[in-house]
């Protein structure tokens, strides 16, 4: 590895160090800010492309703007790593996503430069916009700017935001990062529109020409430039034929400008930094700016791994004898049901390699869709295919569902349309943290009336569950899975239904019976196989509904019962059990490990497991009656 070369970075702690530099070194800064960058990511994992392509964005704007008493609000925060490492956190930036270190994305509990949480796409417009008027209100002089990606301008959320914006009083600057991608290509109607703002050459070139024909004219002055800059979006909307989507909002709207022109974007945001009025600046950049391999592959350098700077290889163990991924297995099973149901649709909100949608996606196109960073309409879109006879796929990533509460009930449960939800990374994720566990579909979801809710113990009962799902008269029904890999290296079996609500004993006792849902069941078995042979280990395998026959077998034949989930213990698979031995008479004393009631750092899925009491030695202590392994976070 190459020595890190960062003479003027190394001098930078935080941003008001920078603001004393000289424009003409903020080119070389960018250098170094990208280097460093690059050489931690190569050893420690992270989010790679998304932060090289803001580099200059983000030197520019801490240059520019008085940070931290201006807010930078940024969209998702897979690209602030630029933004931590100018903000006071440099040193300690070797120990981002580990455990106790730097926390994945921006959050104000870390940092006060982190204006905001984010790990969610598409909520920066709203939250900046609330900041900007409470400035207004508050008849302070504070600068506000949210960073939203095109990715995540697909979404509702930012669509509502910037619907607000030109109702309330503030001087909100929206920089719209647009790179044609979210983590995959960026999809739809946005997409396409801005790329008809960013190449309409014709209008490019009038403007250049006219902007340089004004300057020498010495209409460029400050007490002009208001009026110039309406003209030229008059003569934009004029030659494009289509009026500009964002000066029909009444939200000035300026570029496209190049997002990697340190200099020229210093220039553009001081003369936005104190115009009244909202005002949006379009910047075209591109994922992995200035490292070939991450420009590109954009989707693999999203989140790379370890990988060799000088060469761009990616390190990689031999994976060749290991069970697949639970997404993989996800995405061939979809593609089996496909070919033989044609009446399969596939739905994804912008994570088709994610989510490994991609393996139908390449050999049925037309019936597998990414609707881009919107997962309540990618839920209400599947229950409008459902509901004229089409049987939908919808895969989000659990985190992002809880976005999509309100359109599983109103759009998919009253109905009792056919929608099968495949959750993705449910339970613990590791490094991503707090906004990234699957820690609350269990819990949200039970309560919802006509949903039948699930968990596989393994690959093959994923396979199984995905088939019962599509059967004719299922109604609405929830897979969960975890992110990761399975235990079963030969993972395809025979496609065969699974009486829904119906568990599987895998071990008889008579001391105490261990209740559990989903792969966290394979350490129960491990554990009762090599030290604990009398204790009765029950499957359950659906938390909604459960299966009586087995919770009154449990009920009178044991004194001591241990329910164990990886999703928060309030309201999961504990308290349906309790629930239910209370109604039907049963007073067993329960134990019940799952997550704590706060929301989990981040840190190694191994390491969280431990923290929280659900790894193998906590559970092991739960069976042998150790109170020290019951947990009170």
């Amino acid at each position: 590895m190459k020595e890190k070369n960062l003479k003027i970075l190394s001098t930078i702690d935080t941003p008001s160090q920078l603001r004393l530099m000289k424009q003409e070194l903020l080119p070389q800064l960018c250098q170094e800010l990208r280097e460093d960058i690059i050489q931690e990511l190569s050893v420690n994992p992270g989010h790679l492309a998304s932060s090289l392509g803001v580099v200059e964005l983000t030197v520019a704007l801490h240059y520019v703007f008085n940070t931290p008493d201006d807010r930078i609000v940024w969209d998702v925060g897979h690209q602030a790593y630029g933004h931590k490492i100018l903000t006071g956190r440099r040193d300690q930036f070797c120990t981002n996503r580990k455990l106790h270190g730097i926390r994945p994305f921006p959050s104000p509990e870390e940092s006060e430069y982190d204006s905001f949480v984010c790990g969610h796409a598409s909520n920066s417009i709203s939250a900046a916009l609330g900041m900007a008027v409470a400035a207004c209100l508050n008849a302070q002089q504070r600068k506000v700017v949210a960073v939203i990606g095109d990715g995540a301008m697909s979404g509702g959320l930012a669509f509502e935001g910037l619907n607000n914006v030109s109702s309330s009083p503030n001087d909100l600057l929206i920089v719209l990062n647009d790179n044609d991608m979210s983590i995959d290509r960026s999809v739809g109607g946005m997409k396409e529109y801005l790329l008809a703002l960013s190449t309409n050459e014709t209008y490019n070139s009038v403007r250049y020409k006219a902007s340089r024909w004004l300057a020498r004219q010495g209409y460029l002055t400050d007490g002009r430039k208001k009026g110039i800059i309406r003209l030229t979006n008059a003569v934009k909307s004029a030659i494009a034929e289509q009026q500009n989507i964002f000066e029909g909002m009444n939200i000035r709207y300026f570029g496209p400008f190049d997002g990697h022109n340190v200099k020229e974007l210093v220039r553009i945001l001081r003369q936005l930094k104190d115009m009244k009025g909202p005002k949006l600046l379009h910047l075209h950049t591109k994922k992995g700016h200035g490292y070939a391999p991450a420009e590109n592959y954009k989707p693999v350098w999203h989140a790379p791994g370890k990988f060799d700077p000088d060469t761009g290889e990616l390190i990689k163990g031999d994976t060749s004898n290991l069970p697949p991924k639970y997404q993989d297995v996800f995405g061939e099973t979809l593609l089996e049901l496909a070919k033989a149901n044609p009446k399969i649709v596939g739905v994804t909100p912008a994570m088709p390699t994610g989510c490994s949608m991609c393996i139908p996606m390449r050999e049925m196109p037309e019936r597998m869709f990414d609707v881009g960073i919107a997962e309540g309409h990618a839920v209400t879109f599947s229950a409008g295919m459902a509901k004229d006879g089409l049987q939908p796929f919808c895969n989000i990533y659990s985190a992002f569902a809880q976005r999509a509460y309100d359109n599983i009930i109103h759009d998919v449960a009253i109905l009792r349309l056919p929608v099968v939800f495949c959750f993705d990374r449910a339970g613990l994720v590791g490094e991503d943290g707090p906004t990234h566990h699957g820690a609350f579909d269990m819990a949200a979801l039970r309560p919802i009336p006509n949903l039948t809710i699930a968990s596989p113990m393994n690959e093959h009962e994923l396979r199984r569950l995905m088939y019962t799902a599509q059967l004719e008269g299922m109604g609405p029904f929830v897979i969960r899975y975890p992110r990761g890999r399975g235990v079963l290296p030969d993972w395809r079996c025979p496609l065969e239904k699974i009486e829904v609500g119906t568990g599987r004993k895998l071990s008889d006792g008579n001391d105490v019976a261990v209740l559990t849902i989903g792969p966290i069941g394979n350490d129960v078995q491990e554990i009762i196989g090599a030290h604990e042979p009398q204790i009765a280990h029950y499957d359950m395998r659906f938390l909604k509904p459960l299966d009586e026959s087995i919770l009154h077998e449990v009920g009178r034949k044991f004194k001591r019962v241990i329910t164990i989930e990886d999703g928060v213990r309030n309201g999961g698979l504990g308290s349906a059990v309790l629930e239910w031995m209370n109604d039907h008479d049963y007073q067993p004393q329960v134990v019940r490990l799952g997550l704590p009631d706060h929301f989990v750092e981040h840190g190694t899925v191994e390491q969280l497991r431990q923290i929280v009491g659900i790894d193998k030695d906590s559970i092991r202590k739960a069976i042998s009656n150790d109170s020290r392994s019951i947990h009170n976070y």
